[in-house]
């Protein structure tokens, strides 16, 4: 049955413009008479039933994800999880005797997704998402990885001119793509310009029955700081809280007393946590998790709220403004988990009866069919993607990991910004760069040894591979700084934005060395002299840093940007000149 035919309820997205609803953006539906005759004392027969199936950053895993990424924690232990051909069947199932359903998402969708997805820009995973039966989602900050015009491409459907696969991808290899059937949201992000959201702030779902439901979708506004500036230039985050609820009054004028909030913004519960964990019988997220001054402050009218971007599990009640409990979720990440919410609709209030809100996390087992058509689509792009995935780059002697020693060096990090400093595309007018710079949250797996399933060799490191661990598609940016400055990078690792936090020790390429002990910087030295405060540097780093990403805010005072190529692309080039690749010492730093 088509997604189109599947569904129950009509619906309508609204842009704002400033915060406040468009007066020519909104085209009123037609509405379903409501059966006033009927009894209101008969509460069970003015009471409506619905369904809303959840999920959160999917980060495009059509195929079942590998090692943890691919396993759930329950209290009976771990168990393989996800992978869309069986998310496709469990939403089917779950909707089965459901006269009235929907499907919702919190965002990150796609961004840092796998090369099957990622080499064609993201397509699949909407197609998958479309035959999925998503209805409305609320947008990510990897939503931004390629700017948000890209953004309003996946929604609307068209091909970039991508000269056919250039940089390894390749926009419409069956000649074209049709855009998301579901609609993304995004009511805190305006064009500073026009001051209108760059795409609807809200939907609202007609049931059977005379149920109406509004969906408002948000991104975390600190978005600005956590992807590379390129990506959400001309573009203003606006407080999550104060976006949502200037809604209401919008939506209550409509007839919107029902509200659910989509946000990319969430919590973090304790650590080694089943799927199903909630906040009764005395649990709770960490009290600096981020969605915890968002859903107290909501308006009350607000009912529900999906959350995400920690890829946590949790179902929790956080009391609103009015100390009255209300449903918080997360379904984990990758597709492992989605969360089935079931509530009444009380008709004569045309509001959600809060009391009957009742959600649960569950696990996206492997034991259930897969689902043909997402197992078609799986097997068209797996095709399409082999002669880009299976490209051999080189060869390792060992496992390349990124674990830390007790300083924080890896021998993936020493790898990566070697490549980065050996790439020709940052140099500029004849000027090579120095050192190089790389955060290690941008290192996602590591390069092992023993050959993948897919039978490339023992030693051999395919592109795939290599794409693994840097999927961002990130531009290496050289740039000048002074050694005082360089420095001051190095203090931040610990400071400023990072202070109190997991420190977030920087990569550095070969010939670069300091010492730390505790939060105080030692010596630093290039090529064996001491660095000089002074004297100016040339320093190549990723796009994402170089906008001062991961509070290493020194890297936006850089002077003499210059772009050069992908991340990867560096990677890829590097791993073919030093084939066959055995680590060096991690000596580059030293804590004492």
């Amino acid at each position: 049955m088509s997604h189109s035919s599947r569904r129950t309820f009509r619906s309508t997205a609204v842009a704002v413009v400033g915060g406040v609803l468009a007066a020519t953006a909104f085209v009123a539906p037609t509405a379903q008479a409501h059966d006033r005759d009927r009894d209101d004392d008969d509460r069970g027969r003015r009471l409506v039933d619905l369904q809303v199936l959840s999920f959160n950053d999917f980060h495009g895993n059509l195929e079942a994800p590998s090692g943890s990424s691919g396993r759930i924690l329950t209290t009976a232990g771990s168990v393989d999880a996800g992978g869309v051909e069986y998310l496709a069947t469990h939403l089917k199932q779950a909707r089965k005797g459901q006269r009235n359903t929907v499907t919702v998402a919190a965002g990150d969708l796609v961004g840092a997704s796998p090369l099957l997805s990622a080499a064609f820009y993201d397509e699949p995973t909407v197609r998958s998402l479309n035959r999925l039966g998503l209805d409305a989602a609320a947008v990510g900050n990897h939503e931004f990885d390629r700017g948000y015009k890209e953004l309003q491409r996946l929604q609307r459907g068209g091909c970039l001119k991508d000269g056919a696969g250039a940089n390894n991808r390749n926009s419409c290899p069956d000649g074209s793509f049709p855009g998301a059937q579901f609609q993304y949201l995004a009511a805190n992000v305006v064009e500073t310009r026009t001051g209108k959201t760059i795409l609807p702030a809200y939907t609202i779902r007609r049931f059977q029955g005379g149920a109406r439901v509004a969906f408002i979708g948000m991104t975390l506004k600190q978005t600005p700081t956590i992807v590379t500036s390129s990506g959400v230039r001309g573009l203003r985050f606006l407080d999550e809280v104060q976006a949502a609820n200037r809604l209401v009054p919008v939506l209550r004028k409509q007839g919107g007393n029902a509200i659910v909030v989509l946000i990319h913004q969430g919590g973090v519960p304790p650590a080694s946590t089943p799927f199903d964990y909630t906040c009764q019988g005395g649990g709770r997220l960490s009290a600096d998790s981020a969605i915890l001054p968002i859903a107290r402050r909501l308006d009350p009218a607000i009912d529900m709220i999906v959350s995400g971007h920690t890829h946590q599990p949790y179902v929790c009640n956080i009391p609103d403004p009015n100390g009255k409990s209300r449903l918080v979720t997360s379904a984990s990440s990758f597709g492992r988990l989605f969360t089935e919410t079931t509530l009444k609709y009380d008709r004569r209030t045309d509001d959600i009866v809060r009391s009957s809100v009742k959600g649960s996390n569950l696990v996206v087992t492997r034991d259930v069919p897969k689902d043909p058509a997402q197992t078609r689509l799986i097997a068209r792009y797996s095709e399409l993607v082999k002669a880009i995935a299976g490209k051999v780059l080189g060869r390792v002697t060992t496992d390349v990991t990124r674990a830390g020693n007790p300083a924080g060096e890896s021998a993936l990090g020493d790898l990566i910004a070697d490549a980065m400093l050996a790439d020709p595309s940052v140099v500029q007018a004849g000027r090579k760069p120095d050192l190089a710079l790389m955060n290690p949250g941008g290192i996602r797996a590591d390069l092992t040894y023993a050959s993948s399933p897919k039978g490339e060799g023992n030693g051999v490191v395919t592109y795939e591979e290599a794409f693994t661990v840097q999927p961002f598609n990130n531009y290496l940016v050289s740039m000048d700084l002074t050694g005082a400055q360089i420095k001051s990078l190095l203090t931040e690792q610990w400071s400023g934005g990072n202070a109190g936090t997991a420190t977030k020790i920087l990569q550095v390429s070969k010939g670069f060395a300091y010492t730390y002990s505790g939060t105080t910087l030692g010596q630093v030295t290039l090529n064996g002299a001491p660095l000089v405060d002074t004297q100016t540097y040339r320093v190549v780093t990723n796009s994402f840093l170089a906008d001062g990403g991961d509070g290493f805010a020194t890297f936006a005072s850089g002077t003499g940007k210059y772009f050069g190529g992908l991340d990867i692309d560096a990677l890829a080039s590097h791993l073919g000149a030093v084939s066959p690749y055995t680590p060096g010492p991690l000596t580059r730093i030293t804590k004492q």
